[in-house]
């Protein structure tokens, strides 16, 4: 596959570290959006900015590419402080995916995936190329859909196209703002299904912003809540996040059924489980690895108080509604 501007093959060799160093958003009027924000992403890793309306999170996202400039503080990308860069060639090198998509009407799905590497000065084969392994990558059969215009999709698949486009020119970053929010709930639920595949492949360095704590919850190898001002009240995993909420504002801002999400990311635990009932007529099964929430959700199903865990197919033990519960607590 050509991914890259070099014709590498490799799909996740081009990632890079984003640092925010104490960044500050100050507008005229005196208005602070950001005070003072400083955290790390690593390469590769999925970041979720989440908080109240007017934290600031989308305001920090467009900061990072040069969409409104910061008043003070220091980005860097890897080890290159992007304030001192020119900010056409940086947006270049940053895919960028909005709720709304933003596709260019009046172009064909296959012009749209193909406008940065246009830009770049790219052949025409190797962008004709590179579009249909895209749009093959995010779920679209490029014959089908690639001489479509964005007013004969979906919102579902102008998203997946957006995506595409964002991904183009092998970006080192990739900034989505609020992706997922303008489709319907089975819709963004079947996006964010084929978005952690598609990261499975990539391995791009993601800040993802999204008022929705389930889909931070669902998508984030880290999630940072903000408070007003852009305030930076926890950093953590999803599941320490839930479990250990750092401050009142994280607590309520995570909701008294804090323990259920827990449970959507807590992987059943080996040392947790119980002997296989000697009779397992109408148990459920599970497989060792699936989610507390998966062990719960299948018992409400089946009616049962347990769930029979598996690997490759054998039973290796039982878990039951109570120690799921305790999971929850814990």
């Amino acid at each position: 596959m050509d991914v890259t501007p070099g014709g590498t093959a490799d799909a996740g060799h081009s990632a890079a570290s984003i640092t925010l160093d104490g960044i500050r958003k100050r507008y005229p009027d005196g208005t602070e959006a950001v005070r003072e924000l400083s955290l790390e992403v690593k390469a590769g890793e999925l970041v979720v900015l989440i908080g109240p309306s007017g934290c600031g999170k989308s305001t920090v996202l467009r900061m990072v590419n040069r969409l409104i400039e910061p008043t003070g503080g220091r980005i860097l990308l890897g080890d290159e402080d992007i304030t001192r860069v020119d900010p056409v060639r940086l947006r270049r090198r940053i895919g960028y995916v909005i709720q709304n998509v933003g596709l260019f009407p009046h172009q064909t799905v296959s012009a749209n995936v193909g406008t940065v590497p246009r830009l770049l000065g790219w052949p025409r084969e190797r962008i004709r190329r590179r579009t249909g392994e895209l749009l093959e990558l995010v779920g679209l059969d490029p014959v089908q859909f690639g001489r479509r215009y964005p007013h004969e999709l979906s919102g579902g698949q102008r998203q997946r196209v957006g995506v595409a486009r964002a991904l183009a020119a092998d970006p080192v970053v990739l900034l989505m703002d609020e992706p997922f929010s303008a489709v319907d709930p089975i819709v963004r639920t079947r996006l964010q299904e084929e978005f952690l595949r598609l990261q499975a492949e990539v391995r791009k360095t993601i800040v993802l912003v999204t008022h929705d704590l389930d889909e931070a919850v669902r998508l984030g190898d880290r999630i940072a809540v903000l408070s007003e001002g852009g305030r930076l009240e926890q950093y953590d995993s999803p599941a320490a996040l839930l479990g250990a909420p750092a401050s009142p504002f994280v607590r309520e801002f995570v909701g008294a059924d804090r323990g259920i999400r827990r449970l959507a990311v807590t992987p059943v635990p080996r040392d947790a489980l119980a002997p296989v009932p000697p009779d397992r007529t109408g148990l459920p099964t599970l497989t060792l690895g699936g989610s507390a929430y998966d062990a719960l959700a299948a018992m409400l199903t089946a009616g049962t108080d347990a769930v029979v865990v598996t690997v490759d197919g054998e039973p290796v033990g039982a878990l039951d509604r109570t120690r799921v519960l305790e999971l929850a607590r814990a």
